[in-house]
């Protein structure tokens, strides 16, 4: 593992950045900003694999699965960032998209490393969640190699899972173990081997897309207005307002009367004033529309209203 290791492309040394500790202030700044402007065209590059790894997604929650992340360090903890932010922002459950990083919650805030290094510990997880056929199991290493991952990918297909893998290098071992392998070629870091850097960044911006597009694709979303928020907080409150009034022309009283009506759920409020119907036979629509509020308007006959923001282009 150590030739390998030391094989990969994001342990290679940058020469771009090997001056990088005589700079100033502004120069440090500016290669690490040069180096970052890499990682947008290296996402672009794994489109088709991300669409394909959406498509998956998307059919396993319609079919009543899930989706689960695993990783280590940087990686662990940016899959269950994105896992987190689900809930408030698409109103799901936080069971339908779970993180969970080597070395549990303590990871979170102080690094286990070593945790990283026992396959048998990623193994245990897919017993210890009860993943099963019907689930999509994302593993993201940088390196590729992360026995933690690697054992979880691999333990998920004995499951019939379906297996997903994110990696910052080319031709991994986590390449050959999972259905559908998502690998940004970042490059050499600014500090060699700082996979915190440019390819933490990678990782995130696929994670944004998987999860952001499969709440499209379900429907969680009309026109670019996040109609399942969860508005738990008062900025959360006044945004589902916010969406409410935009969507359907009505005023602030409707808005707040409405989403009172709904128990903060706003697509159903946007349902209930477009349709005249209360909340029981509202939310009986949706359910017949698979959630999707542009379904739910044409089964009731209502015309898609479009965005309602003034003319101007000014929001109200």
């Amino acid at each position: 593992m150590d030739n390998y290791l030391a094989s990969l492309l994001t342990e290679q040394v940058n020469e771009r950045t090997k001056e990088i500790d005589r700079c100033d202030t502004a120069g440090i700044l500016n290669m690490i900003n040069d180096e970052d402007r890499i990682v947008p065209e290296a996402v672009g590059k794994e489109i088709p694999h991300i669409a394909r790894a959406v498509d998956m997604i998307v059919d396993a929650i319609r079919g009543g699965g899930r989706l689960f992340y695993f990783g280590a360090g940087t990686s662990g903890r940016l899959g269950v960032l994105d896992a987190s932010e689900c809930t408030p922002t698409f109103g799901v459950s936080h069971d339908l998209i779970q993180g969970h990083i080597a070395g549990g919650d303590t990871a979170l805030r102080n690094a286990v490393e070593d945790s990283e290094d026992s396959e048998e510990l990623g193994r245990a997880e897919i017993g210890r969640l009860g993943i099963t056929a019907a689930d999509v199991v994302t593993g993201i290493a940088a390196s590729g190699r992360t026995p933690y991952v690697l054992g979880v990918v691999r333990q998920a297909a004995a499951a019939g899972a379906k297996t997903i893998g994110i990696t910052t290098n080319p031709d991994s071992i986590l390449q050959r173990e999972v259905d559908v392998c998502i690998a940004p070629l970042t490059g050499p870091e600014a500090l060699t081997g700082s996979t915190r850097m440019k390819s933490g960044t990678a990782q995130k911006l696929v994670l944004n897309m998987l999860t952001t597009a499969t709440m499209i694709k379900l429907g969680k979303v009309y026109g670019n207005r996040m109609v399942d928020l969860n508005a738990t907080n008062g900025k959360l409150v006044e945004r589902a307002q916010r969406i409410f009034r935009d969507i359907t022309g009505g005023s602030e009283a409707d808005a707040r009367e409405f989403l009172a009506a709904a128990n903060m759920r706003t697509k159903l409020a946007i349902l209930m004033y477009l349709s005249g119907l209360d909340a029981s036979a509202a939310q009986a629509v949706l359910d017949e529309s698979s959630g999707n509020l542009r379904q739910a308007f044409s089964r009731l006959g209502i015309a898609a209203p479009p965005d309602a923001s003034t003319a101007d282009g000014a929001e109200r």
